[in-house]
Order: structure tokens, then C-alpha cells, then sequence
């Protein structure tokens, strides 16, 4: 599944996807248990594919952060880190070695710790390279007559 269509909403736990427009906002379907509510214009909604990551030379997107955990956990899911900020600290900065320390705080790893697991255990998550098929452009040379 596209990261466009996955969204993450302020207040709510977990991830969803949009279902459909509604007059005030969308609708919007729990990756984990399926139920559908509605989500309102004054909530704060992101897609997956526009969150990106504080690093110390410039923003990484969400996406290619997901993809060196998924690479370097082998399509795994994470260890559980709960209550232990330290060892969260520390697979953090193994998987994301040039992470901002000053931005990036323990309370984001574990949203995007949380966001991978729930995409790997639900099947969410492809990485694998779609084969572009692009053909030399036929340009017709002008033929002496």
C-alpha cells in the first residue's frame, strides 16, 4: 500500500486509511480493527507520505526511514522498548544513524517504532523496486530523397 494512503491523526492512536470524502472531512477506516469513523477538517491529519525525520544534514522522509528499518530488520518487526527509553535511544540511532539527538525526541521514535510495527503486522508494507520499463525514444532521421 501507498504511505499517501495511510494517514496519522493527532489524538487518535494508531494508523488509518481514507475511505471516502464527507462534508466536514473524511472518512476514515483503523488498520487494526477496522471500524470506520469521521475524521473533521480541524483535525490534525498526515499522511505517512509527508512526515519526514530531523537529521543532521537535512529532512528524511518517513518513507525511506521505514525502508531502513524494513532492510535492516529483515521485514521483521522491532523489539519491544516499552518503558526503556535508553535501549530505544539506542536501536534509533542504529537504524538511523544521523538522526537530529536535539529534535528528534524519545516520544517521535516511539511513534514511528509503533507506525512500522503496525505496518509490517498488518501487511502494509512493500518495499520491493517496481521495474520501470522504459524504451529508447524512436527518433525518424531525415532521409535524403
Amino acid at each position: 500500500m501507498d504511505l499517501k494512503e495511510i494517514m496519522a491523526i493527532a489524538g487518535k492512536p494508531g494508523l488509518y486509511k481514507m475511505v471516502a470524502q464527507a462534508k466536514n472531512g473524511i472518512i476514515i477506516e483503523s488498520i487494526i480493527d477496522h471500524k470506520r469513523i469521521q475524521a473533521f477538517t480541524h483535525d490534525k491529519i498526515s499522511s505517512l507520505e509527508e512526515i519526514s525525520i530531523f537529521t543532521e544534514t537535512e529532512d528524511k522522509p518517513l518513507k525511506d526511514v521505514l525502508k531502513g528499518f524494513f532492510e535492516k530488520l529483515e521485514g521483521k518487526q522491532t523489539p519491544d522498548f516499552k518503558n526503556d527509553n535508553n535501549k530505544l535511544k539506542a536501536f534509533f540511532e542504529e537504524m538511523l544513524p544521523d538522526y537530529d539527538k536535539e529534535r528528534v525526541y524519545v516520544s517521535h521514535m516511539q511513534k514511528i517504532v509503533s507506525w512500522y510495527n503496525l505496518l509490517v503486522q498488518y501487511e502494509l508494507i512493500d518495499f520491493s523496486e517496481k521495474e520501470e520499463t522504459t524504451e529508447p525514444a524512436v527518433t525518424e532521421e531525415a532521409k535524403p530523397e
